[in-house]
């Protein structure tokens, strides 16, 4: 199954194909649907051109857990810092 916008739409959004693709791999990423690599692909785009889409969007591209929080502190204590 594919998903068609025609082109009447995307000019009413004020985007072209490339425009709507970039959004739409933008929305998944930040959604968790899609990692970095999958939603480059998706636009088009090259990991540093998506970064780059992320940024303008204000999309962190990384989301630290609480568990991630909690591995940072105890290798810091680990490390004697």
């Amino acid at each position: 199954m594919g998903l068609y916008i025609s082109s009447d739409r995307l000019r009413e959004a004020g985007l072209d194909e490339r425009d709507a693709l970039t959004a739409f791999a933008c929305r998944m990423f930040q959604g968790k649907k899609l990692e970095l690599w999958p939603a480059a692909r998706m636009a088009g785009l090259e990991r540093v051109e998506m970064e780059g889409e992320f940024r303008k969007r204000g999309i962190a591209i990384y989301s630290p857990t609480i568990g991630d929080l909690h591995e940072d502190v105890e290798t810091m204590r680990k490390l004697g810092a």
